[in-house]
């Protein structure tokens, strides 16, 4: 018999017979039926709890945990050599307000370090970030256990298990649950349940073959596996690599729990035993007994006599908290900050946290007070009760948007006569500072381009990509904010509206800023994507050519920014409208097609105008800019257009058809 078959045996028999919750190998097995006293590589969120759990994440908003066994392993027997089997087991559970809401799970990984300090959270679970997502240098193999629905990263549902190489989109992925061995059925199983499961993960070094199994305690590991997908790892896993679990939050409360995990080269993951795993913290409402229910009126009662008039002293000591509250708002209760912690995180709405001031509020830069996160926070004057319940809905719906190139609205917060939006911060501020400030360094080409391609990649996600049509209604660079890197990132949801995909958009009164306005809402009061469109093309000749919309003339008069490229572009000189600051450093080709592109956008006839998948598509080389655009002269008169400050439908439609020196089909072909 193998001497070290015989000794791994007697080290199991022996921690069996003493009742010590754990074994390890040194070489190539382990198992912890509980995480007293073991040693883990912990950072973020990630402890131990007194009991034995492994907390990755303790419900603290938008942030993540890791934890690592602390020294790595050998993956292959020589240098560059291929990965050896191994099979991994683990039981976890998952704890959310409402399973249905929930973010971002728990992802089993092996990786070629265990610093993911660059990493995010929300829906990057603490594994990449932005820019190196699906990098190959990142060196990770992960099974993720995901309770939240990301677009970005094709996922198929908010509960659902992938398995992922290097990034966030999984290479093979199913609905969380198992096959029953009796029947063959599947069973759904709920992630964020807060019950306990366990997972198998099994690599087959020969046949290159990985299986994923899920299935509630208590049951034994059914035969067919959830996911088999055939990969070759020994292309991502590095010779000596740290196996752990890496979890987040985003905009919901969660927490993420291991009870017990078990590893094994080469080896069986040793069976994990379930009588000695710690219990689960209690969540939500605890039962109240009979006694209570009889006694507590009373004693409620003979209290509320006796310090009735303290608590109203202590009210009115308080009214500079004072906040707005109906029943209705119930629903929305984890998306509701308090108004006292806005109100200290912003050092009492201090005119030295002032970031903006706009049409519609103030903005102030706060940092909260128990998660110490950074936000901005919006406040906007609302004087009537008229429509301010679906408002609240929609700015919830809105907190669910998850796009790189759009800001996270994280909750809103209500006063008599006032209604705070609290907005994820943007450390660089908004794009009109850096077109207008003298005090901001130059926006260089690539910068500008990239801006523009991230809006519209934004657009187009609110516009067809998301469950619900989201009309922005005030693109402009005042709205547009840009975090460190110098990405764009579209802010400023106050004027926003949804309606379901196929739906009519309903008329409503016309919002939104004066030089930025598509003219047919002038004569519908209807907001489209297309009302969208134009704005983003006033946009896109804003950028490039670092003028605002509209410019008083030397003589008192207006000058439409759309009639002072189309001059140019008449004497055959498009790229004389580029901003002159650039001091010529930018690609012809890429100037021509935005400066067309801009034109086309923000054409006065709708029907002209491409939607946001088009607009990609020019962006990307992909399609050409319709032919029409080559014509040697056009002319439309926008001024008129947009002086028409009364909306007169009669006015309107006589300024775009009688005084214009050109067709519709000047401008409208080739869609």
């Amino acid at each position: 018999m193998n001497p070290l078959f015989c000794l791994v045996n007697l080290q199991i028999l022996f921690s069996l017979v003493f009742n010590i919750p754990s074994f390890v190998n040194a070489n190539h097995q382990f198992v912890y039926s509980r995480f007293n006293g073991v040693n883990l590589t912990l950072d973020g969120m990630a402890s131990i709890t007194p009991n034995g759990l492994l907390e990755l994440t303790n419900g603290t908003l938008r942030l993540e945990g890791h934890a690592f066994h602390p020294t790595p392993f050998n993956f292959r027997k020589k240098p560059n050599g291929p990965v050896q089997s191994f099979a991994v087991t683990y039981i976890f559970a998952i704890y959310c307000i409402q399973s249905a809401v929930c973010g971002h799970g728990i992802a089993f990984l092996i990786a070629a370090s265990n610093n993911f300090s660059d990493a995010l959270p929300a829906q990057y679970m603490g594994l990449a970030n932005g820019s190196n997502n699906g990098n190959a240098t990142n060196h990770f193999f992960a099974v993720e256990l995901d309770t939240n629905k990301n677009d970005e990263f094709k996922d198929i549902n908010n509960n659902h298990v992938g398995v992922n190489i290097n990034g966030l989109n999984s290479v093979n992925s199913s609905n969380a649950g198992y096959y029953d061995d009796n029947s063959g059925n599947f069973h759904n199983l709920t992630l964020a349940s807060y019950k306990m499961m366990q997972v198998w993960v099994e690599y087959d070094g020969s046949s290159t073959r990985v299986n994923v199994t899920l299935a509630p305690l208590n049951m034994a590991k059914p035969s067919k596996p959830l996911i088999s997908v055939t990969y070759n790892i020994s292309r991502v896993i590095t010779d000596k690599a740290y196996v752990g679990f890496s979890s987040s939050t985003g905009s919901f409360v969660a927490r993420q729990y291991v009870l017990g995990w078990s590893f094994g080269m080469n080896e069986p993951a040793l069976p994990i035993d379930i009588t000695k795993l710690p219990k689960l913290p209690h969540e939500g409402p605890k039962p109240q007994s009979k006694v209570l229910d009889i006694t507590l009126p009373i004693a409620t009662a003979s209290f509320a006599i006796a310090v009735g008039t303290i608590v109203t002293l202590l009210i009115r000591r308080r009214l500079r908290y004072a906040e707005l509250r109906e029943d209705w708002e119930i629903e929305f209760g984890p998306h509701r900050f308090p108004y006292k912690d806005l109100f200290h995180a912003t050092e009492g709405f201090n005119d030295k946290n002032l970031l903006g001031i706009g049409g519609f509020g103030r903005v102030y830069k706060g940092v909260l007070p128990m998660s110490k996160q950074m936000v901005a926070v919006k406040r906007i004057s609302h004087d009537s009760n008229q429509g301010i319940k679906e408002f609240v809905a929609e700015v919830v719906s809105i907190g669910r948007l998850q796009h790189r190139n759009i800001v996270q609205l994280h909750g809103y917060c209500r006063r008599k006569g006032e209604l705070i939006l609290v907005y994820e911060y943007m450390s660089s501020g908004s794009l009109d500072k850096y077109l207008y400030d003298q005090d901001k360094p130059i926006l260089c080409w690539e910068q500008r381009l990239q801006i523009i391609k991230g809006i519209a990649s934004g657009l187009l996600y609110l516009h067809e990509e998301w469950e619900k049509v989201v009309l922005h209604r005030d693109i402009k660079p005042s709205n547009v904010l840009l975090d460190e890197g110098m990405n764009g990132r579209l802010g400023d949801f106050g004027l926003a509206r949804l309606y379901d995909h196929g739906a009519d958009p309903q008329t409503t009164h016309v919002v939104g800023t004066i030089g930025y306005l598509a003219p047919e809402l002038a004569r519908t009061s209807k907001a489209t994507p297309l009302t969208d469109v134009f704005s983003f093309g006033i946009f896109v000749l804003e950028l490039i050519c670092g003028r605002k919309p509209i410019e008083q003339t030397a003589q008192g008069s207006q000058l439409m920014l759309v009639d002072w490229v189309l001059e140019f572009w008449h004497k055959g000189s498009l790229t004389g409208a580029v901003d002159i600051k650039l001091q010529g450093a930018y690609d012809v080709d890429e100037a021509c097609l935005l400066l067309k592109l801009g034109l086309l956008c923000s054409h006065p006839f709708i029907s002209a105008r491409p939607n946001m998948r088009q607009v990609m598509h020019y962006l990307n080389g992909n399609m050409p800019l319709p032919e029409q655009l080559t014509l040697a002269y056009m002319s439309f008169n926008m001024l008129s257009l947009m002086q028409n400050k009364s909306f007169i439908p009669a006015t309107l439609t006589n300024s775009l058809l009688g005084t214009s020196n050109c067709t519709i089909s000047d401008f409208s072909g080739g869609r």
